[in-house]
């Protein structure tokens, strides 16, 4: 549906509103919304409590927590028809309008509808212009906020309340459209991500397809023989099943201490100093880090030459990399100095999830050490079999990406469009009333 502006305008005297609807008025939202600050015992309170984190970005859902949320010491008191905005890292947009009474991290400003329709008053302080301004405005290099001398002498957009209604009831309507568009895709991307896992899994532990088999010079269709492990089950019959120890020793990372100190990076060096959060933001290889070490952090850690295998034992527990580069780890890895396989058959290996089943949940509560690690039993086929199946993975797992790719390309736009609906329609560029489409 095309929808079209209104009839007449004039200029708002803020730039980035430019022109407005004639009719709208034009206040300040210190005299659009009151400022509501007051404190509570969060310790003391049995209202459900809301923190940034049960706030979604951009939509103003609340995100249900899991298992009990409380606060303790100070908290806000809000009302049902109030409109929580997220001071702390503002680009966030962690805006929410209030359903029931609660009480909030002091990280959200409770502001009380007078002049504005509540679900207007979300809607407009979704608007991407409002977010971009508010983050202009913030102070803190580490823990950016925005305060409310500055958000509240930003102007606000007052339409007719029918016109509100109808802006309200429209963003309603087609975000709700939106979202579910979203929620499929989504869906989409699970399925895939889980058909990609089972995948790997299938293969590290059975061995190629058939078709790819009889491609690569194998055996179709081998015996199989019991593993006498839980998780590996029946194994092809030629492979050899043994504690990954007896492949490679299990050795671990080290730091230079204190690990803050300048003297151990230099932008200039040779090695790449590897954070968990560069292995949790790489794919299958490690191509990048953010910090370089100089030559004395070199010699006090572990030095990794490209086409290297290591695992994280700390923060993404469980997560394989390869290195493409030359890098140092710390004591939060581990790595296999003496592995001659094929290293993306490990890193698969691992990537499948199989060898942890039984030492606990990926992640955090994963407790994995150099023991942990060695003593993983699973079936290794020969050094050729292990190249033709990572070769068969990397194949059939790119495609898997590339319509997962795919899918996130289309999701950003549908957000972006989303956003832009929110901020055409409560600046008025779009006339959305009935029987003006």
């Amino acid at each position: 549906m095309k929808w079209w502006p209104y009839s007449a305008y004039k200029p708002s005297g803020v730039e980035w509103l430019g022109e407005v609807p004639e009719h709208w008025e034009i206040r300040r939202l210190k005299h659009s919304a009151g400022f509501i600050n007051q404190k509570v015992d969060g310790n003391q309170s049995d209202l459900p409590y809301t923190g940034l984190e049960h706030i979604e970005s951009w939509t103003g859902k609340r995100i249900a927590p899991n298992g009990e949320v409380s606060s303790e010491g100070q908290a806000n008191l809000y009302m049902r028809g109030d409109v929580l905005f997220g001071k702390l890292r503002p680009y966030l947009a962690k805006v929410h309008a209030a359903g029931a009474d609660g009480i909030c991290t002091g990280e959200l400003l409770v502001l009380r509808p007078k002049a504005v329709r509540q679900k207007f008053l979300l809607d407009y302080l979704l608007n991407r212009d409002v977010i971009s301004i508010v983050d202009s405005s913030t102070y803190g290099a580490k823990m950016p906020r925005a305060n409310w001398d500055f958000i509240g002498n930003l102007p606000v957009l007052i339409p007719p309340p029918d016109e509100q209604r109808a802006i309200a009831s429209f963003l309603d309507r087609e975000t709700g459209k939106i979202d579910t568009l979203v929620a499929k895709k989504q869906t989409l991307i699970e399925r895939l991500k889980e058909k990609r896992t089972a995948l790997i899994s299938r293969t590290v532990t059975r061995g190629l397809p058939p078709d790819e088999a009889r491609k690569a010079g194998l055996d179709p269709q081998p015996r199989l023989k019991p593993s006498g492990i839980d998780w590996l089950g029946e194994v092809p019959e030629h492979w050899e099943v043994k504690a990954i120890k007896r492949e490679s020793p299990i050795m671990r990372g080290a730091s230079p201490r204190p690990i803050d100190s300048d003297i151990y990076f230099d932008e200039q060096g040779e090695y790449a100093w590897v954070r968990i959060a560069d292995v949790t933001a790489a794919g299958m290889y490690l191509r990048e880090t953010r910090q370089r070490l100089s030559d004395l952090g070199q010699s006090l850690s572990v030095p990794l030459q490209p086409g290297k295998v290591f695992l994280s034992i700390a923060g993404s527990v469980g997560k394989p990399c390869i290195t493409a580069i030359k890098c140092c780890i710390h004591d939060g890895f581990v790595y296999f100095p003496f592995w001659h396989g094929e290293v993306r058959f490990l890193y698969y290996l691992f990537a499948s999830g199989e060898p942890y089943k039984g030492l606990g949940k990926l992640g955090t509560q994963l407790n994995l050490n150099t023991d942990t690690v060695g003593s993983i039993v699973a079936g290794f086929p020969s050094p050729a079999e292990q190249t033709a199946i990572a070769d068969f993975l990397d194949r059939e797992t790119a495609k898997i990406d590339k319509l997962i790719a795919k899918i996130e390309t289309a999701l950003e736009r549908l957000r972006e469009y989303r956003t832009a609906l929110i901020t055409a329609a409560v600046t008025g560029k779009i006339d959305v009333r009935e029987g003006t489409a």
